[in-house]
């Protein structure tokens, strides 16, 4: 997984509350295990109608937003089912961020082991974020997790707290494996250690 320090771009607003996972990646798109290509389908229920076609007035669908890669979003966002196709729909289609007041528990901690930073800020904070997002591509947000601040485009700045650890995680883009593959010479002396002691496993 890639390594999060500093993020500057465009923020898609999207003032709805309780955005569900259902939502996020529909249900008929789980059948793959696969991490990308979910990304064309993300808020598929959203973006098209029956026939396949874009609609127009759908935030990621227009022009200013087709590349965000930040979501200030509405408070319970990544409600319902606990599938991690969500993150990884987000993250295929672009978005590394997301800036709510809450979130569902479960998808929360899936950001993290899927390189998304979820931000918790205030509702009066959130608001600012999501007024400035209203402008559109000719506003950038930055969150630096390094100093865990995300500053507006015009220059209102937010602090956030995280858990160290998973701080750390996003820092250095260590996800479950890669936090395994940190011990591996640990691994390889008990397994020879092992080996050793009981040749006839």
């Amino acid at each position: 997984m890639d390594k999060f320090d500093k993020l500057t771009g465009i923020a898609a607003p999207m003032p709805l509350v309780n955005i569900d996972t259902d939502m996020i990646i529909p249900k008929q798109f789980l059948k793959t295990i696969k991490r990308s290509g979910l990304g064309a389908n993300l808020f598929d229920e959203m973006r098209f109608d029956l026939e396949g076609n874009e609609i127009p007035d759908f935030v990621l669908n227009k022009k200013a937003y087709r590349s965000a890669e930040i979501i200030v979003a509405g408070e319970n966002f990544g409600c319902g089912s606990s599938r991690e196709h969500a993150p990884w729909a987000l993250l295929d289609f672009g978005i590394k961020c997301v800036i709510s007041t809450s979130y569902a528990d479960i998808f929360y901690n899936n950001c993290f082991k899927n390189g998304i930073l979820p931000i918790v800020l205030k509702p009066k904070e959130v608001d600012a974020l999501m007024e400035d997002a209203q402008k559109g591509e000719n506003a950038r947000i930055t969150v630096d997790l390094e100093t865990q601040k995300v500053q507006s485009s015009d220059g209102l700045e937010f602090s956030f707290e995280i858990d160290e650890f998973k701080k750390h995680c996003l820092l250095n883009g260590l996800d479950d494996i890669g936090l395994t593959m940190e011990k591996s010479s640990s691994i390889d002396s008990f397994e020879k250690k092992y080996q050793n002691q009981m040749p006839w496993v």
